[in-house]
């Protein structure tokens, strides 16, 4: 979520009246705001993708609620000590957080391990371990439409009886202290991005989060006028009508069996009206192809924490796969490929399966992604019900990605085309008819050399790094993970770098390339990557025959808050995914619409930025996803690259030399090896057609009135990227609501004074 004081100062209007009383009280309002922590309760873009998806869900009125986990410690605090990342704790609640409000009114029971004892009334679940959810509240305000939605944070508290019930009263002291195991579960945040990691605690967490936000939703389902009683018995056939439930990725799957555990055992449905009531609930997003990131949960560790969902997953699965066989006589490797539990070595459950069995609706991310999960990832799916898979194409919230982090550019924006556009993005493309104007050229390159300024000052506090704030900023950052190929990046600053020395007199177009991002404290090969951008910067920074030409930066932990200040400052924004990895990317989209000019590759949300730009407005490179599977098919040979290309030789040969790490020469010896023999993500196979693009941005750099031009064609093309459109998408395709523009009146106007119009729809 980033920091909060900022946003809702601007979703409430009140940015100018509060920054003019914090100046009269002899204060800065932007060293206040600098005193926030961020609450980072996500690992990269798939959270920061809800955060969007709440402000734009309160923007357009509807009736919407983010559950997630309270975690004591967010995603790690980075430090680079002496090149290498070094995690600390994200101890973020240290001083309080004064945007949540606890409701120990609400607090719900999670039950774990026992089990099942099976009689003629059903199934009961009995002798469980029970976990408090203690939910914490914080306001989601909408933009300028005085709409306040609720983000619910689940905190696990362990029962006062807990360790005291059973027979070993007598160490009292030992048994306190054993509260904390229960409350372990909201403790910390599992820090993998793309990378699924098997372990109880994180099952615990996912199962904790799903069982307290159902338990919470039939609450409130039941206290409605829908929730009917006959006879004590609440009537359950309009719940899918009233109730909307949203999986952001396979982590809430277990929201699935959990359902319909509440309705067969608890509210005693017979099993098909429960599974119909299930499916017309949830929906499905799948937000990535990467075979390693793909939840996989061992039967026997299901089976020990919580054997009643391991019993209702097998009977959805007999289920399911008694229709396949219905349809696909005799088709046994078809049984095997779609069915939810994988044998062969540990049997386990695929969670993808579950939620595309239990969903009315799954949809990919971006076009080219959505089309890769209908024909690849889940084909025989597909095949199977065509109608169920959808297309939502990302988007970024305008409130904090333009009004809040470049207001430079948003005032000069809505000094063309008025201010409407922050609730109605497709109005950028008015922009188009200014592309010619040289008043508005000039101006938009000033806002733009303004921030460059102001984070060149930033790093220079920071890293005590003399930056030319005229040179070119180029930036990569995001998770650094291998299939980003931040080492491709890597191997062009090197290539640079010999370039210049080569020949120091030749003209050469002056960088600053910025990379950052955090590597899961278990991914090896991407802390590897961390230390070689860190020993090249070094030598680069230091040699004199470089000198302003060329300087190298690591952003040491990338967080909201650090993307807010580098975003507005970029010229080149670096998206260079092998094709067919990146299920969409937003950091794309965010630079677009501050002024940035994207290099990239034919790959996620990119695809749709060059089809909205026109794809001369970006620097596109590289294999297609069809070059890559052909790649595939007659075998990726890179020592083939080495030989071919001279420039790739040299620069494989200084990183195999020592020359970047003299003290320790084979340090990257297990770099240079991936890239050799066994390099998924193909570095070499794009690294020419990659570094004579960046010669094609060199060259429109030279030209500042050409190079700003393509920029504001590129913002007047962003239009599609909000956030607002996506969810509008999702409201009408998926949840069935309509967003509501109607202005809900402010609280101090009487109730029966502005008559409520407020629709009754799906709480989504």
């Amino acid at each position: 979520m980033g920091r909060t004081l900022q946003n809702t100062m601007i979703n409430l209007g009140l940015q100018n009246a509060c920054d003019e009383a914090v100046y009269q009280l002899g204060l800065d309002m932007e060293e206040l705001e600098e005193i926030e922590e961020d609450a980072g309760l996500g690992n990269g873009g798939l959270g920061r993708l809800a955060a969007c998806f709440l402000d734009s869900m309160a923007t357009l009125g509807l009736a919407a609620y983010g559950y997630g986990i309270r975690y004591e410690y967010g995603i790690f605090n980075q430090k680079i000590r002496d090149g290498w990342q070094v995690e600390e704790a994200d101890d973020w609640l240290r001083h309080g957080n004064p945007w949540e409000k606890a409701r120990p009114e609400y607090m719900l029971p999670v039950h774990f391990y026992g089990r099942v004892e099976h009689s003629a009334v059903g199934a009961k679940w009995v002798d469980t371990q029970v976990v408090l959810a203690l939910p914490y509240d914080t306001p989601v305000p909408g933009y300028m439409n005085n709409t306040v939605n609720t983000m619910r944070l689940w905190s696990a508290r362990a029962p006062n009886d807990f360790n005291l019930r059973d027979f070993n009263v007598g160490d009292y002291i030992q048994a306190v202290l054993d509260r904390n195991l229960a409350e372990n579960i909201s403790r910390v945040l599992y820090p993998n991005d793309n990378f699924f990691e098997g372990k109880e605690l994180r099952l615990k967490q996912e199962y904790f989060v799903v069982a307290a936000t159902l338990q919470d939703i039939i609450r409130r389902f039941k206290a409605s006028k829908f929730g009917s009683t006959e006879s004590v018995r609440t009537v359950f056939d309009s719940f899918p009508d009233q109730v909307a439930i949203q999986l952001n990725d396979t982590h809430p799957a277990m929201a699935i069996p959990e359902l319909m555990r509440i309705f067969v055992d608890i509210e005693k449905l017979p099993w098909n009206k429960a599974w119909h009531i299930t499916k017309q609930t949830f929906a499905y997003t799948n937000h990535t192809v990467l075979p390693e990131a793909l939840e996989r949960w061992p039967v026997d560790l299901v089976e020990k924490l919580l054997p009643r969902h391991l019993q209702i997953i097998y009977e959805i699965n007999q289920r399911h796969l008694d229709h396949i066989a219905s349809l696909f006589p005799n088709d046994v490797d078809r049984l095997r490929r779609m069915s939810l539990i994988e044998e062969g070595g540990t049997k386990r459950i695929n969670m993808a399966h579950l939620c595309i069995v239990g969903s009315h609706a799954v949809n990919g991310v971006a076009k080219i992604h959505s089309e890769i999960v209908k024909t690849q990832v889940f084909k025989d799916f597909a095949a199977l019900e065509p109608e169920k898979f959808q297309n939502k194409t990302n988007g970024i919230t305008p409130r904090r990605w333009l009004l809040l982090c470049n207001p430079g550019l948003a005032e000069l924006i809505a000094e063309k085309i008025g201010e409407d556009y922050v609730r109605d993005l497709s109005q950028l493309t008015k922009l188009h008819e200014f592309v010619d104007d040289d008043l508005f050229i000039r101006e938009v390159a000033k806002v733009k050399q303004e921030n460059k300024v102001k984070f060149a000052l930033y790093l220079e506090k920071e890293y005590k790094v003399k930056i030319n704030p005229s040179s070119m900023f180029d930036v990569h950052v995001k998770r650094i993970h291998e299939y980003k190929r931040q080492l491709m990046n890597c191997l062009h600053i090197i290539t640079m770098y010999n370039c210049i020395r080569r020949d120091p007199a030749k003209l050469f177009v002056p960088r600053t390339v910025i990379i950052g991002g955090k590597a899961a404290p278990g991914y090896h090969m991407a802390k590897m990557i961390i230390k070689l951008i860190n020993a090249v910067a070094h030598v680069v920074n230091n040699d004199p025959v470089v000198g302003s030409k060329l300087k190298v930066i690591f952003l040491e932990n990338y967080r909201v808050s650090l993307a807010e200040k580098v975003i507005p400052a970029t010229d080149l924004s670096e998206q260079i995914s092998t094709a067919g990895t990146e299920a969409s990317g937003t950091g794309n989209m965010k630079f677009m619409l501050n002024g940035a000019l994207t290099i990239g590759t034919m790959d996620g949300a990119n695809v749709e930025m060059a089809e909205e730009a026109g794809e001369e407005n970006l620097f596109i490179f590289g294999m297609r996803v069809e070059d890559v599977a052909e790649l595939d098919r007659k075998g990726y040979n890179a020592q083939e690259y080495y030989n071919r290309l001279p420039e790739l030789k040299q620069v494989i040969d200084q990183i195999m030399s020592g020359f970047f790490c003299p003290e320790e020469p084979d340090l990257f010896k297990d770099v240079v090896n991936m890239l050799f023999h066994h390099d998924r993500f193909k570095v070499f196979a794009d690294y020419e057609a990659y570094v004579k693009c960046q010669e094609k941005v060199s060259e429109l750099y030279l030209n500042s009135k050409a190079w700003t031009k393509m920029v504001i064609r590129n913002i007047a093309a962003a239009g599609k990227f909000s956030s607002d459109r996506t969810i509008k998408e999702y409201a009408r395709d998926i949840w069935h609501v309509e967003p509501s523009d109607l202005k809900i009146p402010p609280p101090n106007v009487p109730r029966d004074a502005a008559e409520e119009k407020t629709p009754n729809g799906t709480a989504a």
